[in-house]
């Protein structure tokens, strides 16, 4: 077995295509059909069922699969410090930030992070969070930043800041009227119960905000009125500004709304929610020394 066997039989579960997957690989269809029958025959069962022209893996291959995977994540973590013990100033630098943290994130700390490293190659993926995190253990992805909310496998994480998710209304709605001040609370405190008629704009399922305000509603005992879903904050907060309905989002994307001055906010939970942006990676794997150059930026920023 050869590195070389592990990225064939990769190809292969990826595309589902014989055909596909060879047209990836540089080589022609007949050669890695033969490079599979010949790998099917020394490990002594197939490892894919064929269904028409796809490739579905069986339980061999599955676990085929999967322990290569994990090896050629090893081999990419081994190039990559030895990489950085030849030379740290060239590589490539793969992050990962949800579309509208990397709107205002990326523009303050990319021309940082490239005036130290000029010849570090950038690529980039924005993602909701879940996607970011597949990324993440599949080696897609060096690191991604969001926020943490609850634990994913394989993944570990390094707090770049805390920052509060606040209810955002306009300013001419009744609940500036219903707000308490309370100990532990930065601003005027909303019991959750008092929404129950108002609308609320709520995050795309897969967003990590959208996890925490459903965990708020059930801990209040209460069904939200939601009478929209998008993922644009800046809508969000326009849309509340407006009156037409009610908003969560965290201070730090509130830093650059432009109608901050429209919108009153609100803690809500008890007494308060906060949540942790974070850096995360791979569980237990080398952080590739650039990745650890550009965290250091991205904590600095936040």
């Amino acid at each position: 077995m050869d590195f070389r066997e592990l990225t064939y039989v990769m190809a292969i579960a990826k595309y589902k295509n014989i055909t596909k997957a060879a047209e990836s690989l540089y080589l022609t269809q007949p050669t890695l059909s033969k490079f599979l029958k010949a790998l099917e025959e020394e490990v002594g069962q197939p490892l894919f069922r064929r269904l028409g022209n796809k490739y579905i893996p069986t339980y061999a291959g599955e676990r085929y699969i999967e322990r290569a995977r994990e090896i050629l994540l090893l081999k990419k973590e081994l190039d990559q410090e030895m990489g950085d013990i030849i030379s740290r100033n060239e590589g490539v630098l793969k992050i990962g930030f949800p579309p509208m943290r990397g709107t205002y994130m990326l523009p303050c700390t990319l021309p940082i992070f490239r005036s130290l490293y000029p010849e570090v190659r950038i690529k980039i993926r924005e993602e909701m969070s879940d996607v970011l995190v597949k990324l993440i253990q599949e080696g897609e992805i060096d690191l991604a930043f969001f926020n943490h909310f609850e634990s994913d496998k394989n993944i570990d994480y390094t707090v770049m800041s805390n920052e509060e998710l606040l209810l955002v209304a306009s300013k001419e709605n009744k609940l500036c009227r219903m707000s308490v001040k309370m100990r532990g609370c930065k601003y005027p405190h909303i019991d959750l119960r008092l929404l129950s008629d108002q609308n609320v704009i709520m995050m795309l399922p897969g967003q990590r905000t959208r996890s925490v305000t459903e965990q708020l509603f059930k801990s209040a005992g209460m069904e939200p009125n939601i009478i929209l879903v998008t993922g644009n904050i800046h809508a969000q907060a326009e849309l509340a500004a407006r009156n037409f309905g009610v908003a969560f989002i965290t201070e730090t994307h509130l830093k650059y709304v432009s109608c901050r001055d429209k919108l009153a906010f609100f803690s809500v939970g008890k007494p308060n929610t906060t949540v942790d942006f974070v850096a995360a990676y791979r569980m237990n794997s080398y952080i590739p020394y650039h990745a650890q150059e550009y965290m250091k930026i991205v904590k600095d920023f936040t």
